[in-house]
């Protein structure tokens, strides 16, 4: 097989439709009768609901229904644990799932309480003023350290506490690291909620065809096949009998793996019961409220370093705000308790976190998912075990890495997977001396920063490492079928939000069978067009499915070599497959086209052999052992104004190893993404809520997003260690430009003010310019 495409930027095969308009998405979505619905939301964080009237609403003209928790019948159900907690011995783990509209209590601002469905939006809306809500406010629990007070309100009466989630997991011995230590540092870190803020905010489409015994469902979802297993449940249908289409999706994120959302529920619902098709799009300040969060906590750790800098152990104590429910189980804190071992030797590691319910919207994974959190804490206590000890940041970081001899290397705590944390393979050194070549990093230290110094200018440097663990399980599918007229056909069961899975996949199949990418068509999301699979989450779409697509490529490729030397009467071996023909080889004039052998394959008369199929097409799957870690390194110069704390991005460098890279474009297209978010989480985003759980910047004009102008151009490079996990040696880079931003920044900025007047040791993210102000002027105190 040549590789004439894999490996190459090849231009994206979705581009066309998106930039000409063509592309659907789920507001595209129109229908005959279509009725549009909106939600009465709850304006308190905790209440307990004593009495809703809906009687006035129902009579406004225009209203079809309104529906409140009583009139879902068996139907009302608290939703399911999507992601099973990991068995760690001596856990604590109390699940509290969402529910399809609040009953007898309500647990975070934004909760809904009724739907209505009207001949528009409009007359929705205007409907939801029109119903009565007798609510008994209790004490909101918004604090995730006053939650656990014994005076705190419960969130969840039956539990008596706010405890969710209680894990220890301990690696080695660390208070014998600690007795044998040079030094010991301890600090807190805080690390504050934000949302995903994507173009396209959730919407569903729900249209039951009472005659076809049929349910089409569009849905803003990152898990289709998910999505139609659950709902055919609770609705009481076949599986068969429910289509789910995930679209082309403006920015998944995190958030819209999540399920199932109330308004998923509610649709597919009230279209069956009324026969009409139904809508719902989520307006910009719904998704404040009504779409998941990212995560708040609080981390009290300390590391243990000899005296050359090495790490001898790692504690950490800290508190993870899982909000109102605590949905996707432990999937976050888990992330930040594993990810904070990094690319680096800690022999001793102690840690543990309590998941805390506040009155706060629901937290699920968002892009890095509870990473950020672990590698800021490692990664700030090597700064400031650097300037203890007197090392340098970059080299103190080098002495600790992992060294490529090491590998597989195992952490031994266990993982989200339920096995121990294992990282496949890496050379990190490499990584590290690429961004620090690229960053000018001793030229910058000896000759550029006193200059800037000299000047007046705050310019100061940063360098962080992170490990990012990418492709986990369970599986996903392909399905891979030559059409009649040469070009390929390909379904797998997962969804695209941007990720150029048009592009990738087709540039694996066009190096099996030989065509060009832009003849390969790729249909993903639809559980019609293909009945099985996980989703797209954790950097696994191109991990998992991609080598589904390759391995089902190349059973269509043994298939079509076979039908040709049946029809050459040749070894298959003297073939060669290429611009969508099969030529034997030194003879290019005889050849037959694939579209032929496809119709070869599935003659009208005959008999089919014993142990062959009709049709060039092959459906496989691949599901890892386990997952894969991708790895890099961020690198910034950054100038501060210490005066109104503006910031300025001088340079920003990405090196990373995402094992063997399919499409270098695409590939620099995600790490942009997430960088830009990643400066939006480090710098601009933080939701603020009151002590009563009233969310005080819901809009856009408040709550700051990172514009083009506030995105620096970025310097990519990479290396290549193959994952041993799959035979393609891929590993996910969806959140790497994203984790350790906030790292960098506080590093780089620190630095910048280290010799000024307002130097100040900076524990916390976001850091805004006004939370700047804030922490130098209590430096000053």
């Amino acid at each position: 097989m040549s590789t004439r495409f894999f490996g190459a930027p090849v231009k994206r095969n979705e581009d066309r439709k998106l930039l000409t308009g063509q592309a659907l998405f789920i507001d595209d979505v129109e229908l005959p009768e279509m009725l549009h619905v909106a939600f009465l939301r709850s304006q308190v964080a905790h209440a307990r609901l004593k009495h809703i009237d809906v009687s006035r609403a129902r009579k406004r003209p225009g209203v079809v229904a309104v529906y409140v928790a009583e009139d879902y019948g068996d139907y009302w159900q608290p939703g399911p644990l999507l992601v099973q907690p990991p068995p760690i011995p001596g856990s604590t783990f109390n699940p509290r799932t969402q529910v399809p509209l609040a009953r007898d209590k309500v647990r975070y601002v934004g909760e809904p309480l009724a739907v209505v469905v009207a001949e528009s939006r409009y007359l929705a809306e205007d409907a939801l003023d029109d119903i009565d809500v007798e609510l008994e406010t209790l004490p909101a629990v918004v604090d995730i350290e006053q939650a656990l007070t014994s005076s705190s309100t419960p969130v969840h009466d039956d539990l008596g506490s706010n405890v969710a989630a209680h894990v220890h997991q301990v690696k080695g011995d660390y208070r014998k690291a600690a007795a044998n230590a040079q030094i010991i540092l301890k600090r807190r870190f805080r690390y504050e909620h934000g949302i995903s803020s994507p173009i396209e905010t959730r919407g569903v489409v729900a249209h039951w065809n009472a005659r076809g015994q049929q349910m089409t469902i569009w849905d803003t979802t990152q898990a289709p096949v998910f999505i139609r297993n659950g709902l055919a449940a609770m609705l009481g249908l076949g599986e068969r009998q429910v289509r789910v289409i995930a679209p082309f999706v403006g920015g998944g994120f995190g958030p819209k793996i999540m399920m199932f959302y109330p308004e998923e529920v509610a649709l597919p619902w009230i279209s069956m019961r009324l026969n009409r098709p139904v809508k719902w799009i989520e307006d910009r300040l719904e998704h404040f409220v009504a779409t998941t969060h990212e995560r708040g906590q609080i981390h009290d750790a300390e590391i243990a370093l000899a005296a050359d800098g090495r790490i001898l152990g790692v504690k950490d104590v800290f508190l993870h705000d899982t909000g109102a429910y605590n949905t996707y189980g432990l999937t976050v804190p888990i992330n930040s308790q594993c990810t904070l071992l990094g690319p680096y030797v800690i022999p001793a590691y102690d840690s543990t976190f309590t998941a805390v319910f506040t009155n706060l919207p629901i937290v699920t994974p968002y892009r890095g998912a509870g990473r950020q959190h672990g590698v800021f804490v490692i990664e700030r206590l090597l700064d400031l075990a650097a300037r203890e000890l007197g090392i340098d940041r970059a080299e103190i970081r080098r002495r600790n890495l992992i060294p490529p001899d090491a590998f597989p290397y195992n952490n031994e705590i266990i993982f989200q997977d339920f096995a121990p944390l294992s990282y496949d393979s890496g050379n990190y050194e490499p990584v590290l001396a690429k961004a620090l070549d690229a960053i000018g990093y001793q030229r910058f230290l000896k000759e550029e920063q006193p200059k800037f110094r000299e000047e007046g200018r705050c310019v100061g440097i940063g360098v962080a490492c992170y490990v990012e663990g990418t492709g986990i399980g369970p599986y996903e599918g392909a399905k891979v079928q030559v059409q009649a007229n040469g070009k390929v056909n390909v379904a797998t069961g997962i969804g695209t939000q941007g990720q150029g899975h048009f592009t990738s996949f087709a540039q694996i199949v066009a190096d099996q069978l030989g065509v060009d990418p832009s003849d390969v068509d790729i249909v993903t999301g639809d559980t019609d067009q293909f009945y099985w699979g996980a989703g797209t989450f954790a950097s696994r779409g191109a991990v998992v499915a991609g080598n589904a697509v390759s391995e089902a490529s190349a059973a269509v490729r043994r298939k079509a070599l076979k039908l040709a030397a049946d029809a050459f009467e040749c070894a298959e071996e003297d073939l060669v497959l290429a611009d969508g023909k099969v030529s034997i080889a030194g003879i290019p004039g005889k050849f037959i086209r694939l579209g032929e052998l496809a119709q070869r394959a599935n003659p009208m008369r005959g008999a089919v052999r014993p142990g062959t199929e009709p049709g060039l097409e092959s459906t496989q799957y691949f599901g890892p052992p386990s997952g894969a870690t991708a790895n890099g390194v961020h690198a910034a110069i950054v100038e501060i104004d210490p005066l109104t704390f503006e910031l300025k991005v001088l340079k920003y460098v990405v090196v990373h190893d995402c094992g063997t890279v399919i499409n270098p474009m695409i590939l620099e297209g995600q790490i942009h993404g997430g960088v830009a978010q990643g400066i939006g989480n480090a710098f601009f985003e933080k939701l603020a809520f009151d002590d009563q759980g009233q969310l005080l910047n819901a809009s856009l004009a408040d709550y700051l997003l990172p514009t083009a102008l506030d995105v620096p151009r970025m310097e990519l490079d990479h290396t290549v260690t193959p994952s041993p996990l799959n035979p393609l040696g891929i590993k996910g880079a969806g959140e790497a430009g994203a984790i350790p931003v906030g790292a960098v920044f506080a590093q780089a900025i620190e630095d910048a003010l280290l010799l000024t007047s307002r130097k100040v040791e900076l524990l916390e993210i976001p850091l805004s310019p006004s939370r700047l102000f804030e922490l130098t002027r209590q430096e000053d105190a």
